[in-house]
């Protein structure tokens, strides 16, 4: 069974074609924009308008909204609640149940937050359907970044697929052995048990397995590293990356005018 080490999906899409470090750029800036803009209605733009619309360009809007249903919704969704009830801010309620005063402002702020998480989980999502993280790698190591800090960036981006992947695998190896996987979900919950043990010491023995294997590649040589597959970085990402830091700079400039 091969199993995908990314959530990586090869298309090809002007938003796959782009530098590594552009899109990481790019996720940075609608982070940025969300958290430091002064108007309450940009992450609410970004998140409902902008990011989507990308995703169409990438040819991963399917898989992006898959995600967005799944894990990105009802994430934001318990935060809101969370911050909307015990956000003990401003002084119109709107809703009261027994000690819990539910605020306009609560309301607002939780709003407001929920959108930005909604922004920043996106905007990574996004990052991980259109980027390989080999590639990625590559591109950072090559312009100077520690291998170190290079391997410890895509081993967190790939330690969910990786992770997915195990447990599939272990799921379809009890249940050949009659594991009761698929009846009530009281017995689903408890067949939980049995796969935690391989799953979490064969991710260990992983672990080590990639330890050794890095250090006979000569991962932590000082010598320059060639690489036989060159990322290319157009004139095009060059300016790309500079208006988006530009974009940055100007978001900061008007959150401290308007503070």
């Amino acid at each position: 069974m091969h199993e995908r080490l990314s959530f990586h999906i090869k298309r090809d899409s002007a938003i796959h074609r782009l530098n590594p470090l552009t899109k990481l750029t790019l996720v940075l800036t609608l982070i940025l924009l969300a958290f430091l803009t002064p108007w309450y209605w940009t992450p609410h733009i970004l998140a409902v308008i902008f990011i989507p619309i990308l995703s169409v360009i990438g040819k991963v809007a399917k898989e992006y909204f898959t995600t967005a249903l799944k894990l990105i919704l009802p994430a934001a969704t318990f935060l809101f609640i969370m911050q909307a009830v015990f956000q003990p801010i401003g002084e119109e309620i709107i809703f009261h149940f027994y000690f819990l005063d539910v605020t306009q402002e609560s309301l607002m702020f939780a709003f407001r937050n929920a959108m930005r998480i909604i922004v920043m989980v996106s905007a990574f999502t996004l990052f991980l359907l259109t980027t390989h993280p080999s590639e990625l790698m590559s591109d950072l190591t090559r312009r100077g970044l520690p291998g170190q800090f290079a391997y410890v960036m895509i081993s967190t981006l790939q330690i969910l697929p990786q992770m997915q992947a195990k447990a599939q695998t272990i799921i379809s190896a009890q249940r050949s052995r009659g594991l009761d996987t698929e009846s009530t979900f009281l017995k689903r919950a408890g067949s939980i048990f049995p796969l935690v043990g391989p799953l979490v010491f064969g991710s260990l023995a992983e672990v080590e397995e990639r330890a050794i294997a890095i250090e006979a590649r000569g991962f932590t040589s000082k010598q320059v590293k060639t690489s036989f597959h060159e990322i290319p970085d157009s004139s095009n990402d060059k300016i790309l990356r500079w208006s988006l830091l530009f974009l940055i700079l100007v978001s900061i400039v008007l959150n401290l005018w308007h503070s």
